[in-house]
């Protein structure tokens, strides 16, 4: 959580001295949640993040690197400086590139786990994080009800931090809350506040091992706010500030460390060494990406996919 937060505040910066084109979206408040999925998933699995999951996919072992040569259009970096700066993924490592219609990525999470079970892959799960918005999807409703239907290994992790970019929940879906949907689709529901990290690890750790285990798909809803606006070109005057001053407006990683400093399970010092640390990580990522080319449009191949020979009208024999 420390160094995703660090992470993020270093691209904000990039980003608004010019250094960074594209978007630039933030997991600020959503940290908890969202290193709770990473920290669970085991090599194998697979993870669908959406744009505020840093924090789980630093956990799930993505290098700071590839995360700043992306940002930064490196021609080093996993998409090659070829692509917006939030759509990167690892495929071969179980991360799945982000679709910005998030509902989409429910159905791509059920086609990589029902590859793994025709491969006869035992003891793997997916996990696939959403907003509130984009249970509004008609994708969302086809890809969880067929998860239910064939009974895979799907854990749907839905941050609900009360608006789709700008508009509330109130004028999304008219169910006292996103968990009622569960019921519905026949899954296992799971309810916790996602600025609470001790809730958020068990809680979504109970989910991925059920799913793990075989009880079929799971809803996790996590009750929270962005402490942000929706990107860094938006200053979010939008959001209620009863929500900004309740339960949900509270900043999870502040809450962490006084909990964790409190009970006596690390020291400020050693809070203070994990700070530095990450900075140093960031930095060291930050100057290396800078002193990397960007992509020469002359002489890139722009091919969609990563084997020329896939390639539609390619000539095997050539």
């Amino acid at each position: 959580m420390v160094q995703a937060r660090i992470l993020d505040d270093k691209l904000a910066a990039l980003y608004r001295t010019g250094k960074i084109f594209g978007g630039v979206f933030l997991g600020r408040g959503q940290e908890a949640l969202s290193v709770a999925i990473g920290v669970h998933l085991r090599p194998g699995d697979v993870f669908a993040p959406l744009i505020r999951d840093q924090a789980g996919r630093l956990a799930f072992g993505e290098p700071v690197l590839d995360v700043v040569r992306t940002a930064l259009g490196s021609v080093l970096g996993l998409m090659r400086g070829r692509d917006g700066n939030v759509y990167w993924g690892r495929v071969k490592d179980g991360v799945l590139l982000m679709i910005s219609h998030l509902g989409a990525m429910v159905a791509v999470t059920n086609g990589a786990l029902f590859a793994r079970r025709w491969r006869g892959e035992k003891s793997f799960a997916g996990a696939v994080s959403v907003g509130d918005g984009a249970t509004s999807t008609g994708a969302f409703h086809e890809g969880l009800n067929q998860a239910a239907v064939e009974r895979l290994p799907l854990v749907m992790v839905i941050a609900n931090n009360q608006y789709a970019y700008s508009t509330p929940t109130a004028r999304q879906y008219a169910c006292k809350r996103l968990l009622d949907k569960a019921i519905g689709y026949g899954v296992t529901g799971h309810e916790v506040y996602g600025t609470d990290l001790e809730a958020c690890l068990t809680v979504v750790g109970r989910a991925i091992a059920r799913a793990r285990a075989g009880d079929g798909p799971q809803l996790v809803e996590a009750q929270l706010l962005r402490l942000c606006g929706h990107g860094e070109h938006d200053d979010a005057s939008y959001v209620d500030r009863r929500l900004r001053d309740g339960p949900v407006g509270r900043d999870c990683l502040q809450l962490a460390q006084t909990r964790a400093l409190g009970a006596g399970w690390l020291t400020e010092g050693e809070l203070q060494g994990w700070r530095d640390e990450a900075s140093a990580a960031v930095e060291s990522a930050v100057a290396q990406a800078q002193r990397e080319p960007a992509p020469d449009p002359f002489r890139e191949e722009w091919l969609a996919l990563a084997s020329r020979h896939l390639a539609e009208g390619w000539e095997t024999s050539a």
